[in-house]
């Protein structure tokens, strides 16, 4: 049986080393390539050193096309901007993707949607199966017990961070707001300062944590009078979202056009 090539887009950063690891521990997957900026430094070294997991003879390459050629699915977890161009390349050429990248802006992520309807693309802010369970447990809580609970999210991240609230704080909201059937935008809440007043009764409010090396916490809170419901998920390791991504990665190869979340590939 054929293997599946996958080709890491931004190899070098740290979810690009653990993608990259990953990959080759997993039964059935090949690395096709990675590719990296031109004056990274990276360019050249082979990629299995850089990912700690020894040397596998693949060196690292500048042109993200050509590896696009060489793979069956990239796997894309670097800028907003970057993800935007890559992704109309990759429909260009016919390459699957797995987009994992976070903080696109409305156009970029229009950009990525009217790729995906020449390509499969797996899309979603946040990798790990316990994270995608929760959304998907958030939507149905929202649902019964309706607006008489305010919904607050906290997010906390390493101080690197660069966007916020985090991808995964604002699917959080969505699946909030889609369990209420209301628009998210127009009752997301996303900072508060000063004088504001008393809290609008539907909004989904969020706050954004930023210190250390903190992996990444969700904490989402239904408060209602009397009582309060909280779910949260912690994670210890960046390698629950390479996980994820390369069990993607295997799944969206073949597909039809279009986005699709962890949802469908974990069948939720």
């Amino acid at each position: 049986m054929a293997r599946t090539k996958m080709g890491v887009v931004g190899c070098g950063g740290r979810m690009g080393r653990m993608l990259v690891a990953e990959i080759v521990a997993t039964e059935g997957c090949t690395v096709a390539g990675g590719s990296e900026a031109p004056g990274s430094g990276y360019v050249n070294q082979d990629i299995g050193e850089l990912a700690g997991i020894g040397r596998i003879g693949i060196p690292i390459g500048e042109t993200v096309e050509k590896l696009m050629r060489d793979s069956d699915v990239v796997l894309e977890f670097t800028s907003p901007a970057a993800t935007a161009e890559h992704a109309a390349l990759a429909a260009s050429l016919g390459t699957a993707m797995v987009v994992g990248t976070t903080g696109l802006s409305a156009e970029q992520g229009d950009r990525v949607r009217q790729a995906a309807r020449e390509i499969p693309i797996v899309w979603a802010p946040n990798m790990s199966l316990g994270v995608n369970i929760m959304l998907s447990v958030v939507e149905e809580i929202a649902k019964r017990l309706g607006p008489d609970f305010d919904v607050e999210i906290m997010e906390m991240h390493h101080r690197g961070k660069v966007d916020a609230p985090s991808g995964t704080a604002l699917a959080l909201g969505r699946a909030a707001a889609a369990g209420r059937s209301v628009v998210f935008e127009e009752v997301e809440q996303r900072g508060r300062d000063g004088i504001t007043g008393p809290r609008r009764t539907g909004d989904i409010g969020f706050a954004a944590l930023r210190g250390g090396d903190a992996t990444g916490d969700h904490h989402l809170i239904f408060a209602g009078a009397g009582e309060r419901l909280e779910i949260v998920h912690r994670a210890t390791t960046r390698a629950i979202y390479a996980k994820g991504a390369v069990r993607a990665a295997r799944w969206v190869v073949g597909r039809s056009p279009g986005v699709y979340g962890l949802k469908e590939v974990l069948d939720l």
